[in-house]
């Protein structure tokens, strides 16, 4: 018999002739879907309906369906993947998998196996470290030293089913949540082409996860965006880095918010919240350190140097 969680093999098949659904949403997933098209036959690409965006609310259409469109791709866009029309329309598609990259929706068991090789996953960390919503944020603010992607085969739990590959890279000093997603969509897109032909050639077979390894990162809310300083500065400052750009960081400053989009901690104690200048930056005392402001932006502003900030504020180390 195969080893657990082995695909079963009815013949070899050729690139040309494997039928692939492509699932995923934002950014992330555009360099796998144009590295897929280019290479196997898209038979469709599923994503999330158009949603309102911008101070406008007008409809924007996913990077993926944009995409898509581009790459003459069939798309559909479902408000539920669970609606019987939608399940016709991939059976009609007859895959011989599917791929998804943050997709944003629950797979239900007759999609996970409706493709004779199954759904294979890209999720953006080393599983089974950083399973859930937000595996990207989570490495920075657990001050990882690295992570990566995996390329795994969906089962019915949250990230738990058995892992093809793995590619890990640093996590840099000055990477950001955005800079981060970046490295790791063309990573994955990378590792999936890698790994894609020895899966459907048998050449690889999925191995389970230890499970007792496992951690989670929970989807973010834009409620976590509030800078809590009574935790140190070095915590205060990843969590700078974790959520730009989004949800992105603030505190209050005379009852208004200012945003913190990039800063540094630097050693030192005095009151929690209390303001200073260091090296000519505002900075704000934590309970462990000082949170250096590397860059900011006031209310109705634009962004701009901590310095320049300092310069233009009046008050700063009299504000509340």
């Amino acid at each position: 018999m195969p080893p657990s969680g082995r695909c079963a093999r009815i013949k070899p098949m050729k690139a040309s002739q494997v039928r692939i659904i492509f699932m995923g949403s934002p950014d992330f997933a555009v360099p796998a879907l144009k590295l897929l098209a280019g290479a196997y036959p898209v038979v469709g690409v599923v994503t999330q309906p158009d949603r309102p965006a911008g101070r406008g609310r007008e409809l924007q259409a996913p990077p993926v369906k944009v995409a898509a469109l581009e790459l003459g791709l069939p798309v559909l866009q479902p408000e539920k993947i669970r609606q019987p029309e939608v399940f016709q329309q991939l059976s009609d598609w007859n895959p011989d998998v599917i791929v998804v990259a943050a997709f944003g929706q629950i797979l239900r068991q007759n999609v996970l196996d409706l493709a004779p090789f199954g759904c294979i996953n890209m999720h953006a960390s080393l599983l089974p470290r950083w399973r859930g919503a937000a595996p990207i944020q989570a490495c920075i603010l657990a001050g990882d030293a690295e992570t990566g992607v995996t390329i795994m085969k969906l089962d019915a739990g949250m990230d738990t089913g058995p892992s093809l590959s793995q590619r890990a890279i640093p996590i840099e000093p000055e990477d950001t949540g955005g800079r981060l997603f970046d490295k790791l969509a063309a990573l994955g897109g990378e590792l999936l082409m890698d790994t894609l032909p020895d899966y459907l050639s048998g050449k690889i077979f999925p191995q389970p996860q230890d499970s007792s390894r496992a951690t989670y990162a929970p989807m973010l809310k834009k409620e976590d965006s509030l800078l809590d300083l009574s935790q140190p500065a070095e915590t205060l400052a990843r969590r700078v880095r974790a959520f730009n750009p989004w949800p992105g960081t603030y505190f209050l400053m005379n009852e208004l918010p200012l945003k913190v989009h990039a800063a540094h901690s630097q050693p030192g104690f005095s009151q929690a919240g209390k303001r200073s200048i260091i090296n000519g930056k505002p900075a704000i005392s934590t309970s462990d350190g000082f949170l250096v402001l590397d860059e900011v932006q006031p209310p109705g502003r634009k962004p701009m140097p901590g310095k320049a900030f300092l310069a233009g504020a009046r008050g700063w180390l009299d504000s509340k």
